[in-house]
């Protein structure tokens, strides 16, 4: 299941962001990408490779979440897609970050950072806040009816999805996994 567009993600090429999608290689030694971005250097075929993305101070970051994301993709050869299925997997891939950063946003306070982490396999989006509430699915889930299918979504498109929180400390991350495209 995926998104539908006028445009594949993958159709418009890399977009410039207030968010730096590079590793840390393309950058000066010591300079502070925009937006607080963070990419650990590209490791080879098969390895664990993880971008961080900080929101202290930052304003539209649903937006800047997707470009940060997009450009992730980009770099870890998601994008562009050479096929309808590769396509789909990295609009459900946007389309869940879109989702775990607005719930941040309308439920929790807002979003403290996003990490994304890529294997060969798999992929892992945590969205951490310092919000209390426990986030699922609503239930019964009724199409027609406006809002709430943020989680539903989530639920549906990932291999797996939950919450971690860490003791005495507030807030949570709440993390998604979706696989990795053929």
């Amino acid at each position: 299941m995926s998104t539908t567009r006028s445009y594949s993600p993958g159709d418009r090429g890399p977009e410039p962001s207030g968010a730096s999608g590079a590793s840390e290689g393309d950058a000066p030694a010591g300079a502070v990408p925009p937006g607080g971005a963070t990419a650990v250097p590209a490791a080879p075929s098969g390895s664990r490779q993880t971008r961080r993305l900080s929101f202290d101070g930052e304003s539209g970051v649903v937006p800047l979440a997707r470009d940060f994301t997009r450009q992730a993709l980009y770099a870890w050869g998601w994008l562009p897609a050479a096929t309808a299925d590769q396509r789909a997997a990295a609009e459900d891939v946007l389309l869940v970050v879109s989702e775990l950063v607005t719930n941040a946003c309308l439920h929790a306070e807002g979003p403290d950072q996003l990490e994304i982490t890529c294997d060969s396999k798999v992929i892992r989006i945590e969205v951490s806040d310092r919000g209390t509430g426990q986030p699922a699915p609503r239930t019964p889930h009724r199409a027609g009816r406006p809002g709430g299918h943020g989680m539903f979504i989530v639920q549906r498109l990932c291999l797996d999805w939950g919450v971690v929180r860490a003791p005495g400390v507030s807030g949570k991350r709440v993390w998604a996994e979706l696989g990795a495209p053929a």
